[in-house]
């Protein structure tokens, strides 16, 4: 059965506007500086909340604010202050670690792992996540990295999506899958989550160096 039909708005993109299609509402967003943008059920929510402009429609739904999250990988390079995580899996034995550092100083700020039967994918989601859960215990926005769109789009539907079967050995990760969905949707963030421009500013800071 397929998906509910929704409409995407873009207040600032490439092209603003209403669109229908997510594909085509990801082509005004990624890779755009501070993009704006939001789906909503209906076509006249879409039209009216685009009507309204960005700050309108947040003064008018204040508590939403924080669903909004501003992907960007144009910026000439990293903004500082800000934390960048990674994750590593070994493609053999399926062993993963994630880990955080210092964006500018690439001091470590920490380092789970190793877990077996795990993936790469599912180490940057949990990775974001801790981070998220990290800064918001200390009441900081600072910006988050991430090298992987894929860990962003999880976190950004709240919903992890692996093609790694749940097994006797990595039930503990799944554990921390399951406690990961569930810190997203009882919490909200400000941080910005930002794709790391890998081939203008090379590897990721938390990157492990086992390439």
């Amino acid at each position: 059965m397929p998906g509910k039909k929704k409409y995407y708005v873009v207040w600032n993109g490439v092209e603003p506007g209403v669109y229908d299609s997510w594909n085509v509402c990801k082509l005004q967003i990624e890779g755009y500086q501070n993009a704006k943008y939001k789906s909503f059920e209906t076509e006249e929510e879409a039209l009216r909340a685009f009507a309204q402009g960005y700050e309108g429609y947040y003064r008018e739904h204040p508590v939403q604010k924080k669903e909004v999250r501003f992907i960007s990988s144009n910026d000439p390079q990293p903004v500082y202050p800000s934390i960048a995580v990674d994750a590593a899996c070994n493609m053999v034995t399926k062993v993963m670690e994630y880990r955080c550092v210092d964006t500018q100083t690439k001091r470590e700020i920490f380092h789970r792992g190793p877990f077996p039967g795990a993936s790469n994918n599912i180490g940057e989601f949990l990775a974001i996540v801790h981070a998220l859960a990290l800064l918001k215990q200390q009441g900081s926005k600072l910006p988050i990295y991430s090298d992987s769109m894929t860990a962003i789009a999880w976190v950004r539907n709240k919903k992890y999506k692996t093609i790694v079967l749940p097994t006797e050995e990595n039930a503990v990760v799944f554990d921390m899958l399951e406690r990961a969905e569930k810190w997203l949707r009882e919490n909200t963030f400000s941080n910005p989550i930002i794709k790391w421009n890998t081939p203008v500013w090379g590897e990721i800071p938390a990157d492990f160096g086992r390439k």
